[in-house]
């Protein structure tokens, strides 16, 4: 369900080591072409091989790691122990299930929330004292369009990601101090196994739902028509660089949100209107409760 990399600097001018955690299919070898050393992991490196045989050929290594593991942060520790100094931690493990809040079952549910919030959290809170020691480091979530705006189905995927965004954003004030910066990437659609990969809930949908916008997504996912318009190559050499601070991330180092897709565009403005209808509507109210002074 993910997997994760450290990258290595050894360009004499950059003193990084960087941890990533994601899924393989979005971990291109932009960092080693950039310079750096990769460590990578995943929960089964058998099942990707040529991958494993491309990034160890360029002096890297790749570690078996289950993020699901309560235990999932030792890594860390033993790699730090080891001289491995992490200095960038890239979190990206998921999977969705994909059914409507009613029929969802609570054990699909906590599996979402496992690896996706918790798997990421183990690993944020290994890693982080030690990027506080050296008052160094970057922490980066890979997030989802759905966790602005997500579509029938995803709830639980989506209630996961949002979970991590608004960790995130507190974490971030708490770091700061540190020299530690957050970078929280929302993606749109894009060119992984993900669309290939649908997991639907065990509990089929009631009768009620036949010809609702729900059970056509169901339908639509099931068909694997769904074809999205993101190139996830383009993606992560956007990342590497705002991460970096060169090419699109020169002079953006400090940036918190990262939306990647052209159909994240329309989600911002979406949420934009959102928050600005509610202002406008309910404006008088939320002014209007506070204790008499």
């Amino acid at each position: 369900m993910g997997s994760f990399g450290v990258i290595t600097s050894l360009r004499p001018h950059l003193t990084h080591h960087w941890l990533l955690l994601w899924l393989w299919p979005f971990s291109d070898l932009r960092a080693q072409t950039g310079g750096h050393k990769v460590i990578a992991t995943s929960r089964n490196p058998l099942q990707s091989p040529k991958l494993v045989a491309e990034i160890e050929s360029k002096g890297g290594k790749w570690i078996q790691l289950d993020v699901n593991s309560r235990d999932s942060g030792d890594i860390i520790t033993e790699l730090e122990s080891h001289g491995d100094h992490i200095e960038v931690l890239v979190n990206n493990a998921g999977y969705s299930i994909y059914a409507p809040i009613e029929t969802v079952d609570e054990e699909e549910v906590r599996n979402q929330m496992e690896t996706m919030y918790f798997g990421s959290l183990r690993l944020i809170r290994a890693v982080l004292p030690h990027m506080r020691q050296r008052k160094s480091g970057v922490i980066v979530n890979m997030s989802s369009g759905a966790s602005l705006d997500g579509i029938p189905t995803m709830g639980a995927y989506a209630g996961a990601k949002a979970g991590l965004d608004a960790l995130t954003k507190i974490l971030a004030k708490e770091v700061a101090p540190f020299n530690i910066r957050t970078l929280t990437v929302v993606l749109g659609t894009f060119n992984t196994n993900m669309p290939n990969s649908v997991i639907l809930g065990k509990t089929p949908l009631p009768g009620d739902y036949k010809g609702t916008f729900t059970e056509q997504v169901q339908g639509l996912l099931v068909s694997g028509k769904i074809k999205p318009n993101g190139d996830k190559d383009k993606a992560m050499q956007a990342v590497y660089q705002v991460v970096a601070g060169e090419g699109v991330g020169e002079d953006r180092q400090t940036e918190k949100l990262l939306p990647l897709g052209s159909d994240m565009t329309p989600r911002l403005k979406g949420v934009q209107g959102y928050l600005g209808h509610a202002l406008v509507v309910f404006s008088s109210v939320t002014n209007s409760v506070d204790v008499d002074k």
